[in-house]
């Protein structure tokens, strides 16, 4: 049986990233980044699509783990009958080959020890050629290669590489795994001892910069980290996710890859960055925003890779079993041909915040902006797939004509607040056009609440950011039936769900229903309430949502409050993004 998903820990070097088990596995490693084939290990399955286990021979009596200081050193101990031993993994920030550092430390007693490693390429297709080299174990295979560097003797068994060993107070056994091209030497290895407290003391160099403080400064600074490590630091861009097909209900199929950047995460997560003092970070993630977008305003996408690649092609891998048998197992998106009106809006919102933080000024933005509205003013009318990304038929979604509206509100306010040249007659009229319409066919006058589309009689809980968008004041009678409708019919446990899940929901979205709450929603939820005053009401909801994260301080996309356990890719960034935001928030 899989561990479940809270049960793993990241750790990362802003390139790559692994999934850690608190038994000491490493069960998901994407290599040389976050979108490459070249994965050595799947969470995803069974052990033999990939896997590297590092933990006592026999019994354990009790694990306990941690990151160590602010840092994405991840520190397990495991105490056994006989003594106690730790292991302690991380990843160096690195210029070009990354780096996967385990080292086993004897803390008590001495303790046996079992290495397993099962490398398998191309998400657990390619079963590598494995020799030793000058005391060096490489697995190559096609293009990628794999160089174990250890001082114990291993042994080759059934595909699978093997080591026992004693390790006893004191001692410490260091192993070190580099991910280089195959038809590339293997560069000087790092001081793999060292590794752990320059990783940690990097880490915290940069967590020296958070500036922000309060009640949840803990909570706020593991989020933050998160973000970054999510980040593909070459580019700027930041993946909403480090996983792929970790299901949003178990068995289910709704299973998607989410190591992509997606434009709607772009103004939340600019805001998180620039909140907490992290000015560099915001400003990578706005020049990435403006080279992947670049070019004709026909053609822009809802999301790209990490370098701004426009080709992800969405493919089903049906030799993978997929997490506890939720299947299919995708790479790549086929929502990236979608068309989402509301990703305009975030865009514009996005470099709107740019100029009211004061960020530097890219003279391309307001040109680039301009295309964009241009085009905007010709699709807004149009029905889309919205911000749930639905397989199903097109509509007028609520929350992407909000964000249409936002789209014209940011460009009337570049040109009354910030001095920039455009035709703002015609954006005030727009503005005040949509903003009519939704308020006309979006608004059930007799159960006093926004819907989640036009004529549609099913609410949708992204509507919520209407007045955390400015469209309507948070005392508006429509704001507050609309929150107090979503209340009596989306909340549930405590937590809020995106839209209704009845049989009928596959008419909404294309799929079968049964999917967990989503944190953001439910963020969204808390952020209303503190707008409106229901500051205890915000605080005991947060409360809640933090008090979900993992023992290491991680979130991923959703969680079942029946089953009481997390679902969805992890750790998700759009999920800690709302943590600092209702944080932030609620220390104003």
């Amino acid at each position: 049986m899989p561990l479940r998903i809270e049960d793993y820990g990241l750790i990362g070097d802003s390139q790559t990233a692994a999934l850690v088990g608190r038994d000491g596995s490493i069960d998901w490693l994407c290599l040389p980044r976050f979108d490459s084939p070249a994965c050595f290990a799947a969470l995803l399955g069974r052990p033999e699509h990939g896997r590297w286990l590092m933990a006592p021979a026999g019994a354990v009596r009790r694990t306990r783990r941690e990151y160590v200081g602010h840092s994405l050193v991840l520190s397990t101990e495991f105490e056994t009958d006989s003594g106690t031993a730790r292991v302690v993994d991380c990843m160096p920030p690195r210029d070009r080959q990354p780096d996967l550092v385990r080292i086993v430390e004897g803390v008590r007693g001495e303790v046996e020890m079992s290495m397993e490693l099962i490398v398998r390429f191309d998400y657990g297709s390619i079963v590598p050629w494995v020799r030793g080299v000058d005391g060096v174990l490489r697995a190559i295979g096609g293009p990628d290669a794999l160089s174990l560097i250890a001082p114990v003797e291993t042994e080759g068994r059934d595909l699978t590489t093997q080591a026992t060993f004693t390790v006893r107070a004191g001692e410490r056994v260091p192993f070190l795994l580099v991910w280089h091209a195959s038809n590339e030497r293997l560069a000087d290895p790092i001081d793999v001892l060292a590794a752990p407290d320059d990783t940690r003391s990097w880490w915290e160099e940069w967590c020296g910069r958070c500036t922000s403080g309060g009640r949840w400064r803990e909570q706020v600074l593991r989020s933050v980290m998160t973000l970054k490590a999510l980040t593909y630091a070459p580019t700027g861009g930041l993946v909403a996710a480090a996983t792929t097909s970790l299901p949003e209900r178990i068995g289910g199929v709704r299973n998607w890859d989410y190591r992509c950047c997606w434009l709607r995460d772009a103004a939340f997560t600019l805001y998180a960055l620039v909140s907490c003092g992290y000015h560099d970070e915001a400003l990578a993630w706005r020049d990435w925003l403006l080279r992947a977008v670049a070019g004709d305003p026909d053609d822009l996408q809802i999301m790209y890779g990490p370098s701004g690649e426009r080709r992800l092609t969405e493919l089903e891998l049906d030799w993978l079993p997929g997490y506890e048998g939720s299947r299919p197992v995708r790479t790549g998106n086929a929502a990236v041909g979608q068309f989402q009106l509301d990703v305009y809006g975030e865009l514009i919102d996005t470099l709107h915040l740019t100029r009211v933080v004061g960020m530097d000024d890219d003279p391309a933005a307001w040109d680039l902006e301009r295309h964009l509205i241009s085009h905007l003013e010709r699709v807004w009318r149009e029905p889309d797939e919205g911000i749930w990304e639905v397989r199903g038929p097109r509509r007028h979604f609520t929350h992407s004509k909000l964000m249409a509206w936002v789209a014209f509100d940011r460009a009337v306010k570049a040109v009354e607040s910030f001095g920039r040249q455009g035709p703002v007659d015609t954006w005030r009229q727009l503005r005040a056009e949509i903003h009519a319409e939704i308020c006309r066919e979006a608004f059930d006058p007799v159960r006093r609440t926004f819907t989640q589309a036009y004529g549609s009689d099913e609410l949708d809980a992204s509507v919520l950011t209407m007045p955390l968008l400015g469209f309507l004041p948070i005392k508006d009678p429509r704001i507050v039936g609309t929150v107090e409708a979503i209340e009596r019919s989306l909340l549930s446990h405590g937590m809020l769900q995106r839209y209704s899940m009845k049989p009928t929901t596959e008419h909404v979205d294309g799929l079968p229903p049964g999917e967990g709450a989503f944190f953001l929603c439910s963020f969204w939820l808390a952020d209303c309430y503190a707008e409106m005053g229901r500051r205890d009401d915000a605080t005991r909801l947060f409360e809640r949502l933090a008090g979900l994260c993992n023992d290491l301080g991680l979130l991923s996309e959703e969680y079942d409050p029946v089953a009481k356990r997390m679902l969805g890719n992890f750790p998700q960034a759009f999920s800690h993004v709302g943590l600092i935001n209702t944080a932030l928030k609620l220390g104003e």
